[in-house]
């Protein structure tokens, strides 16, 4: 199901805004705005909490087109860390996410994403999900103590 208020992928934003762009397609179940995070070539991969691998864009169009079928994806980010350089970024994300099929429940999914800066801007080349454990969504970033010698 598309909505209209859909945003559009920056052109020359950050890999933070189309990880945003991504993050409000799932929540709005917009499989346009969706797709539009991913990266043109041929080789985009996604793997799933399953432990399966998609390949394109095609398969990737459709697995999640599957998953709005069912409802709203409603998740939390619980902690995110970045490593940037010029033309990639990588993303670590810890997921809340709330199930409601077969019973309502929390799950955990721990998530890596590759980002690359293209002509269309910073896109997404491979998504990969697993399932983590439930403690894990309740830790949370603490800094680290500076290190005197």
């Amino acid at each position: 199901m598309t909505h209209a208020r859909s945003k559009t992928v920056p052109l020359n934003g950050s890999p933070d805004e189309t990880e945003s762009a991504f993050y409000e397609a799932l929540r709005h179940g917009d499989i346009e705005q969706l797709m539009a995070c991913w990266s043109d070539d041929d080789d985009i991969a996604y793997v799933r909490p399953s432990g399966s691998r998609l390949l394109g864009a095609g398969a990737i169009r459709d697995e999640f087109t599957a998953v709005f079928a069912k409802g709203p994806v409603v998740l939390r980010r619980m902690q995110v860390n970045r490593v940037l350089t010029l033309s990639s970024a990588v993303y670590s994300v810890v997921e809340q996410l709330r199930l409601t099929q077969p019973t309502p429940r929390l799950a955990v999914l721990l998530v890596t994403t590759v980002y690359h800066k293209t002509p269309q801007g910073w896109r997404m080349v491979v998504r990969h999900s697993s399932p983590g454990r439930l403690p894990a969504a309740h830790v949370l970033d603490t800094p680290r103590p500076a290190l005197l010698h």
